[in-house]
């Protein structure tokens, strides 16, 4: 999975990673089960601020895109009804 932050387009990054995350789910690009990089890691891989980075991660939690776990990490699990 690719994600590009455009810091000029007006969109807030945070929004960017979770709708960037949500298109490659849809398209099978991330399958049910796998994982997505750390926060720390993807933000830093980003020029982003963890708290941005774990904002975007909330919010595709609170949707079901994505479960955290301590020992899993964080991992794809599609909504039910998608």
């Amino acid at each position: 999975m690719k994600i590009v932050v455009d810091t000029e387009n007006g969109v807030p990054p945070w929004r960017q990673v979770h709708d960037q995350v949500i298109r490659a789910v849809t398209a099978g690009a991330l399958p049910e089960g796998a994982r997505l990089p750390p926060i720390r890691q993807l933000a830093r891989d980003l020029g982003l601020a963890s708290g941005t980075v774990a904002r975007a991660y909330r919010e595709l939690e609170a949707a079901g895109w994505v479960a955290t776990a301590r020992a899993r990490g964080t991992v794809v699990t599609v909504p039910s009804g998608r």
